[in-house]
């Protein structure tokens, strides 16, 4: 070989590890910068508590809040809001629990997504404590209560009367054991 065509390897070598560094780099970069986005459009907030502003109670005013919860796909959970209904203040304290129960013979592992009707509700509404803050594992058969504390904030509008706060439940992928474990023969079994 040359010794232009040597130089000219060395030369392509050299760009090549300066790319591959480049790329490392801005891949380990990736996960802080996806998180900043996410914490300066307010993208993902459903892993966080809200802050109440305004904690005057407006007792003139009554906000009918309904409760609903489903789960999506592959999971065989009962999740559900021991009350349907209630009538609260805006600005005041409420406590809602709800019972997950995991109906299957396996462990799973799911988030819960809060969903608001009328949509431009959700704005007023700020979840102080929410099972929907980390990932639920609920072992085969096992049954939990999951607390919710909200405030309706005064601010809401005047022309909403009913809010509906609905949680899903999806499963979180890769977590659930498998689906065809292996059991043992022979006995009862």
């Amino acid at each position: 070989m040359s010794q232009s065509v040597l130089k000219r390897n060395r030369e392509t070598l050299r760009k090549l590890v300066v790319v591959a560094l480049l790329m490392f780099g801005f891949g380990y970069a990736l996960v802080p910068l996806y998180e900043k986005i996410c914490e300066v459009t307010g993208i993902n907030q459903v892993v966080k508590p809200d802050t109440v502003v305004n904690t005057q109670v407006d007792k003139s005013r009554t906000i009918v809040m309904e409760f609903d919860a489903n789960a999506r796909g592959d999971i065989a959970w009962e999740l559900i809001p021991r009350e349907r209904k209630r009538t609260v203040h805006p600005g005041e304290l409420v406590h809602v629990v709800f019972d997950l129960k995991n109906t299957t013979d396996v462990s799973v592992q799911a988030q819960a997504i809060p969903s608001f009707g009328p949509q431009r509700a959700g704005l007023h509404v700020k979840k102080l404590e929410c099972f929907c803050f980390t990932q639920q594992e609920i072992r085969a058969g096992e049954s939990r209560e999951l607390p919710v504390v909200l405030v309706v904030e005064p601010t809401i509008p005047q022309d909403v009367h009913t809010v509906t706060l609905s949680y899903t439940m999806f499963e979180v992928g890769g977590t659930q054991e498998p689906k065809t474990a292996m059991r043992p023969t022979g006995g009862n079994g």
